[in-house]
């Protein structure tokens, strides 16, 4: 479930966390993660990070892993910053991180032995054709992810909207944790994503839930999809 949290679309008493706990409480029994997106907190500075703490407090508390999805990756000692910002100061269990400068720039984040990372492998944006799908660049991710990973807890980011390409990966990253955003507002096929991607994926879904009538019912009927599908 992500949590991609945008002030214009509530009531102008609502504040961020208030938003969050409502929809955590009635989304809990039928996700296996949550997923909040730093850029919708961090927009809003200071109030903005402290509900993205209290969020991820929240939601553990409930026994429920929480996914950051932060895109980070840098030189090492700023990627080492970023990695202590996620998992010591936000305590998230997971964050998305970017392998475009290579190895040294992800393993700080790898180095958190109990911590997930997920690598951007293949992503649902138009642009993804710019670099991820020249000279099937999106493969040597996955490629490398599989050496990366001595920790088992490596794993992989692939958009729902590249079903066949997502076969190729799980060919190559094998058992490896695929996280798969895009299913609901940007049109990816559940049917095709789980035929290729296979049982070790996490399926995202945020705005066609958060933000309808009913969440609970929103993702209880996703949920229910996904088992119909299994």
């Amino acid at each position: 479930m992500g949590l991609d949290v945008d002030l214009s679309k509530l009531d102008k008493s609502t504040s961020i966390f208030d938003f969050n706990r409502k929809i955590i409480d009635a989304t809990s029994d039928f996700v296996c993660a949550f997923k909040p997106n730093s850029a919708f907190y961090e927009m809003y500075g200071t109030k903005g990070i402290e509900a993205l703490a209290q969020t991820i407090e929240y939601i553990q508390q409930k026994d429920i892993p929480v996914i950051l999805d932060a895109k980070r990756g840098d030189i090492g000692n700023s990627s080492t910053a970023y990695a202590k910002a996620a998992f010591e100061f936000l305590k998230a269990d997971a964050i998305t991180v970017v392998p475009y400068m290579g190895e040294d720039s992800i393993k700080p984040f790898l180095d958190y032995k109990d911590k997930g990372v997920f690598i951007l492998c293949l992503t649902s944006n138009p642009g993804s054709k710019d670099f991820q799908t020249q000279n099937d660049l999106y493969k040597q991710v996955a490629q490398k992810a599989v050496k990366w990973n001595k920790n088992n807890n490596c794993c992989l980011v692939v958009g729902a909207t590249k079903p066949e390409q997502l076969k190729e990966i799980r060919n190559i990253a094998r058992d490896m944790l695929i996280l798969i955003p895009g299913i609901g507002a940007q049109g990816g096929d559940l049917g095709k994503v789980i035929k290729t991607g296979g049982k070790r994926i996490i399926i995202n879904s945020s705005r066609s839930i958060i933000y309808s009538p009913d969440p609970k019912a929103a993702a209880q009927k996703l949920r229910d999809e996904i088992n119909n599908v299994l």
